[in-house]
């Protein structure tokens, strides 16, 4: 191929992607259809994004999917009277052209494919949300809730609860939004309202309520009704003291961003929220590692059986540790973060029985602390109930991450030259690194990469749809 032509290809992909972009913007805005490629979502996405989007094709299902091939769908997508749901554009696509050379008959394919979806329900009507904190996963969450703001999208963040502050508070909090070392520039424009004490994230207005414990708090106050109160402080992780939150008024529902205790639930999304039930008020969305492993670890039980496993956690330092050596009431966490491997313990592996009941008692687990700020690692050094080999194993893991009902949950590279770094926004609960896994008889070790912060915050938001009843079905159906 010459030169000039891998100029001209590039530059047709960009024009098809541009023409690409306003349609995916009409389903969302007009519909409530989310169109995703191979679980990445496109909406809101750039030209750029779009092309590189549609590269995932070839890790997923050895083949190449172009713009070209994905645009006729999209288009027939918008003619479609479709019920708000979520579309794999990227599956259906590679699903059509299987032994095509045309797009002869996409619409009558799109609508077998989507028949579930042609039923005339509309759009929920909107839910409120609280954010309780605005940490580190309170900021993560209040991006994504604004990217998926929209007359398609049912949840609404209408508040932020923190404590008292001074005078500037409000604006370094904005800040802190706009900009984030690890997660790069807020997508977007971000007003701040000193007078009504609001931010207002792309057109979104979020009121800012200063409240030192939650009964100072009344959202009816600010018209927030039967609302959803995500609290990601980690200061209460018992019913009674989350609890407090619903004896505010306005406030329907609880969720933890925490490993829940006592007779909490603590749910891994895709992995056991179906126990999740409309009477249920107080829920655990669990841990990062726990949300990290659980799904592979259900995926490799599922086929092979574990019989007894131990997890290494390979963890990024977080907020809770000391930056330099100073006094920390935990066991080695008072050791700089920024200088040292620490070696700590985590509950996560034993967390994995509260979602996966048939893991209970068979697994250890340990974490060393590493000076990363973001993305980690779990290795899991399982003994199986089966024999299996690395390639088999493989294809295997990738097949979960193209098309099972943990699709959402898992991803899946194969890339040997893949860094912490390029796991930054990773939107899956754990990324399979098919090039490390060990596989020899009948034991297995799994390298899972995850986004601790913003991975996890992905899993939060499943977990906030399903709890408020408006989680949308995805297309097609595994």
């Amino acid at each position: 191929m010459s030169p000039e032509k891998h100029l001209l290809e590039w530059q047709i992909s960009q024009t098809i992607a541009e023409t690409i972009s306003p349609l995916l913007g009409q389903l969302y805005r007009d519909k409530g259809v989310e169109v995703l490629l191979f679980g990445k979502t496109l909406v809101n996405a750039a030209t750029i994004d779009i092309i590189k989007a549609h590269k995932l094709a070839r890790r997923y299902t050895g083949t190449p999917l172009s713009t070209e091939q994905t645009l006729p769908l999209i288009k027939a997508l918008s003619e479609m009277e479709l019920s708000p749901c979520r579309v794999d554009i990227g599956q259906l696509a590679h699903q059509f052209w299987k032994g095509r050379d045309d797009d002869h008959g996409v619409k009558d394919f799109l609508h077998t494919s989507l028949l579930g979806a042609m039923n005339g329900e509309t759009v929920t009507e909107p839910r409120d949300v609280v954010l309780y904190g605005f940490g580190r996963i309170g900021r993560l969450l209040t991006r994504l809730l604004v990217e998926k703001s929209g007359p398609g999208y049912p949840l609404r963040l209408r508040a932020v609860v923190v404590r008292g502050g001074k005078e500037g508070d409000l604006e370094k909090r904005a800040s802190l939004l706009r900009r984030d070392s690890v997660h790069g520039q807020f997508n977007g424009s971000i007003i701040v309202d000193e007078e009504r004490k609001a931010i207002i994230a792309n057109g979104n207005y979020i009121q800012f309520i200063y409240a030192n414990k939650p009964q100072d708090v009344n959202y009816t106050a600010y018209g927030i009704n039967n609302a959803l109160v995500v609290d990601n402080t980690g200061v209460w992780r018992d019913s009674e003291g989350l609890a407090q939150h619903l004896d505010c008024e306005g406030a329907e529902k609880v969720l933890l961003t925490a490993p829940g205790k006592g007779d909490i639930k603590n749910i891994v999304f895709g992995v056991n929220d179906n126990t999740i039930l409309p009477q249920d008020t107080i829920i655990s969305a669990a841990s990062c590692t726990t949300n990290a492993i659980t799904p592979v670890l259900k995926a490799v039980n599922d086929k092979y059986g574990v019989t007894s496993g131990h997890i290494e956690t390979v963890h990024s330092f977080t907020n809770d540790q000391n930056l330099i050596d100073n006094f920390h009431s935990g066991e080695r966490r008072g050791r700089s973060a920024s200088l040292n491997m620490v070696l700590t313990s985590t509950g996560a592996a034993k967390a994995v029985a509260k979602a996966l009941p048939e893991l209970a008692g068979k697994l250890t687990g340990n974490a060393i602390r590493v000076p990363t700020p973001n993305v980690s690692m779990a290795v899991a050094n399982l003994n199986l109930g089966a024999e299996t080999n690395k390639d088999e194993l493989n294809a295997y893991l990738r097949e979960m991450a193209l098309k099972s009902d943990l699709s959402t949950q898992i991803d899946y590279t194969e890339s040997t030259e893949v860094v912490s770094t390029d796991l930054v926004g990773s939107r899956f609960a754990g990324v399979v690194d098919g090039a490390a896994t060990i596989a020899q008889d009948s034991r297995c070790v799994l390298y899972i990469w995850y986004d601790n912060e913003f991975g996890y915050s992905c899993q939060v938001v499943h977990c906030m749809e399903q709890m408020m009843g408006v989680r949308y079905k995805t297309y097609p159906c595994v």
